[in-house]
């Protein structure tokens, strides 16, 4: 099947020239509030002393805190916080921890981290420095390690579905939803696309001509197809929610590049065949003694490959949001027309870059762990053509 590259062209140009639009509320939409860290109150005192935690009134920490705060998980999605009156835009999600015990709970419990929470006798807080949960006392007292600075108070298993999560559910439900009827419509109009997953299929063709059967080949690009593309629109769909008002931060947290990054650890080392560790463990066209040497060199790229895919996919991302935040921060230092115009400008440049990001970091992933699944399945006469 010959397919123009000018659809693919054009899709990436649409989405570049779209996406910054409505990119530039990110900065008032942060789902954690910034607040002083005072010990939380219960929720009767709460109500009746107002809240517990106050406003940075300096700009510059303000800016500080929500750089910070932005690419941190939340219990709860905030759309905007008033500070001055007290209100927050959003919803609750719900809380499911494990603490000698199933505790399920709604997150407005916390009133967006200014309250104890208490489930069946126990007492929960959220820490506003790393946003997780720890049990305390009905008072809420958080004590700090003297050596680390870190909370010493014992947490409970966390199995809440925070923002990230949620938002890693709708973009299984929309791919889910997406390709299950592009597949209708080839069944339905003879292998012709049709409908708004017509939009998708250079994407899919691409994947398959340009990075499946060159770095797998022929006979084994098939059996990893599925794979390749879940990662690539997984990532893809992540990181444009991403860049969206909506201010999520899902492929920017090390615990998910970490999880994806197993799963083609997994999935290359389960399928390889006896060629590939024959490579690893006894390298054929050399000395034996070096053989030795390079076993453990070879074994150690085993686990090194793996953890570049989550390093970069992480870092990438997560640097994008340190410095759009922070340069959308500087309209709000200068409070000047001349140093307001530069940021925003920058920031407007800075956006469009990060949507080349968002599907450059897609692709990345997707092309190094085809790399490797592809080396997992050489056959050895490839080795013995070099001999």
């Amino acid at each position: 099947m010959v397919i123009s590259k000018k659809p693919l062209q054009f899709i990436l140009a649409m989405t570049m020239a779209l996406m910054p639009i409505v990119n530039f509320a990110n900065s008032t939409n942060d789902s954690t509030v910034v607040e002083a860290h005072a010990a939380p109150k219960t929720e009767e005192v709460a109500h009746e002393e107002g809240h517990g935690h106050a406003e940075p009134t300096d700009i510059k920490s303000q800016v500080k805190a929500f750089t910070k705060h932005h690419v941190l998980d939340s219990h709860d999605f905030t759309l905007y916080s008033d500070f001055k009156e007290g209100k927050h835009v959003g919803f609750p999600l719900p809380v499911i921890l494990w603490d000698n015990g199933l505790h399920v709970f709604s997150s407005s419990k916390f009133h967006h981290g200014e309250s104890v929470a208490e489930s069946n006798g126990n007492y929960y807080v959220i820490n506003h420095h790393d946003g997780k949960i720890y049990k305390t006392d009905e008072k809420g007292t958080i004590h700090e390690d003297e050596k680390t600075g870190h909370p010493s108070n014992a947490r409970p298993i966390d199995f809440s579905i925070t923002k990230s999560v949620l938002f890693i559910l709708i973009t299984a439900f929309l791919m889910f939803f997406i390709f299950v009827r592009l597949a209708k419509s080839y069944a339905k109009n003879g292998g012709i696309a049709s409908g708004f997953g017509r939009i998708f299929e250079p994407l899919v063709v691409y994947i398959r001509d340009e990075i499946a059967i060159p770095n797998i080949g022929e006979k084994n690009y098939k059996k990893y197809m599925s794979y390749l593309l879940t990662i690539f629109f997984f990532i893809l769909f992540l990181n444009i929610f991403g860049l969206t008002p909506l201010g999520v931060n899902v492929t920017g947290n090390l615990t998910i590049t970490f999880s994806l990054a197993i799963l083609t650890f997994l999935i290359t080392n389960f399928t390889a065949n006896k060629n590939y560790w024959g490579h690893i463990f006894w390298m054929p066209g050399v000395p034996k003694l070096m053989r030795i040497v390079l076993a453990p060199i070879e074994l150690l790229g085993v686990i090194i490959k793996p953890f570049s895919l989550m390093i970069r996919l992480y870092a990438n991302i997560f640097a994008g949001h340190i410095v759009l935040m922070s340069i959308i921060g500087l309209m709000f230092i200068f409070k000047s027309w001349i140093g307001s115009t530069l940021s925003f400008g920058l920031s407007f440049v800075l956006s469009i870059l990060e949507i080349l990001v968002a599907f450059l970091q897609a692709y990345i992933f997707t092309m190094l762990s085809a790399l490797y699944f592809g080396s997992a399945n050489e056959e050895h006469h490839h080795e013995e053509a070099h001999h």
